[in-house]
């Protein structure tokens, strides 16, 4: 495999379905997807039984730290010999240039694989592939546990680049006529559509010639007006935070047993531009299970006379008030079944973070730690926030998104975001699992 270390990134050799394969049924979503919904994985297990399918290779959270885990884990790390020993992975070298279409948007982005050895996800990193948002360690294990002795890795990682020309992706699609289609269908369950296209090697020179001009140094000051000095931030994570991290953990542990040239050292990511007009950011809102204090009391405790309690009287007054709040207040969606009021707002005077959802977060953690609630979800789209907001002992946050144009230069100066800040796109739209790559 070649590899491009000014850039950090390898040219991936992947695995993909052998021809034949029902790849509606292959695909499935990110496992970090309706995870407060198991009722969308039991409609996909249903849709993909006794077919070859990414299901069986992938452990969806809503099944993490439940009764079965360790044999579904099992399981996955048998599957992915099976596929391999029967053939229905078929392996191929080359980037790969995919279009996702759903609800009527088209994004574009590329498959490669970056180098771990130029990625940090801790606190106040300066590296070329960095973290957007807070990195839970404690997080981590559970999903190591999946990766740790796997043979396969399958990325629904999405990383960014800040290319406001648009010099690596556009020249791929004005050119995609012309290419090998590697792959051409529907996802399942309304997710919209996916094709991907073989990247030539004149095409791949063009593409690290337009990634190398992004990372040099004086072009990075000039775009953000920094000094050269500041460490060029090439490559931002998107979604998928964590199941980078996890490959860098594991990466870590691995190296000094392994040696720097060994295949866990990168990681398959599909990158895509933050200007892609395709490509839109959404707010992640927050739901508490199974409250045992009174929320509204605890919040007023916390914030002292900086808060204001707004009661409402339907979920779309609420989502009006916040899409539309400006100004130095931070104003954010409340929905319960009682306690204070169904439906609200709060308004949050001289708040301690630049975005309201990381105002928010600080007072949850705190909420979370001290006991206050069972559990926290992390959920898309204005309809599931509202819906499980309301049940008994539940309440739901819905929070404002922020401007994605802001994301680069925020993290370049003032360093990671509050955690689960964005998602790029609703769950629906959220990345499925197409292609494998061998990490032993």
């Amino acid at each position: 495999m070649k590899i491009y270390d000014d850039i950090g990134i390898q040219i991936p050799q992947v695995y993909l379905p052998q021809k034949g394969t029902d790849l509606t049924k292959w695909a499935v979503i990110a496992c970090d997807q309706f995870t407060s919904q198991p009722e969308y994985w039991d409609k996909a297990e249903k849709l993909v039984r006794g077919a070859p399918s990414t299901l069986n290779l992938i452990l969806p959270e809503v099944y993490l730290e439940k009764p079965g885990e360790a044999e579904r884990i099992q399981h996955i790390q048998s599957s992915m010999r099976d596929y391999l020993d029967r053939g229905i992975l078929q392996p191929r070298e080359g980037l790969i240039y995919v279009e996702r279409t759903v609800g009527g948007k088209t994004r574009r982005g590329l498959m490669l694989c970056l180098d771990l050895e130029r990625y940090d996800y801790t606190k106040g990193s300066t590296s070329l592939i960095r973290a957007t948002e807070g990195t839970i360690v404690e997080r981590l294990p559970p999903r190591m546990k999946i990766r740790n002795g796997a043979a396969l890795e399958l990325p629904h990682i999405l990383v960014l680049i800040d290319d406001p020309k648009r010099t690596v992706f556009e020249p791929l699609g004005a050119v995609k006529a012309g290419l090998e289609k590697l792959y051409d269908f529907d996802l399942m369950l309304g997710s919209g559509h996916l094709t991907g296209y073989a990247v030539s090697e004149k095409l791949e020179a063009q593409v690290v010639a337009a990634l190398r001009e992004l990372a040099r140094p004086e072009v990075f000051a000039a775009k953000y007006g920094l000094k050269t000095e500041k460490p060029v931030l090439l490559f931002a994570m998107g979604d998928g935070n964590h199941s980078l991290a996890t490959a860098k953990a594991i990466w870590e542990r691995m190296k000094p047993e392994v040696g720097l040239n060994h295949p866990a050292r990168y990681a398959l990511i599909e990158l895509e531009n933050v200007h892609d007009e395709g490509l839109e950011f959404e707010p992640i809102h927050r739901v508490l299970f199974g409250l045992k204090k009174n929320i509204f009391a605890s919040m007023q405790q916390f914030f002292g006379k900086n808060l204001s309690l707004v009661p409402l009287t339907s979920a779309e007054e609420v989502i009006e008030r916040v899409d539309k709040s400006r100004g130095p207040k931070h104003v954010i969606g409340v929905v319960s079944d009682g306690g204070w009021a169904s439906f609200g707002v709060i308004e949050i005077g001289n708040p301690t973070s630049n975005l309201p959802v990381g105002t928010l977060q600080t007072f949850l953690d705190t909420f979370l730690r001290e006991g206050g609630a069972d559990k926290i979800d992390y959920v898309h789209g204005k309809d599931v926030v509202f819906k499980l907001g309301a049940h008994s002992g539940n309440v739901g946050f819905y929070v404002p998104g922020m401007d994605k144009s802001d994301l680069f230069k925020t993290v370049i100066l003032d360093g990671a975001l509050p955690r689960k800040t964005f998602s790029m796109g609703e769950a629906h739209e959220k990345r499925f699992y197409m292609e494998c790559r061998k990490i032993v």
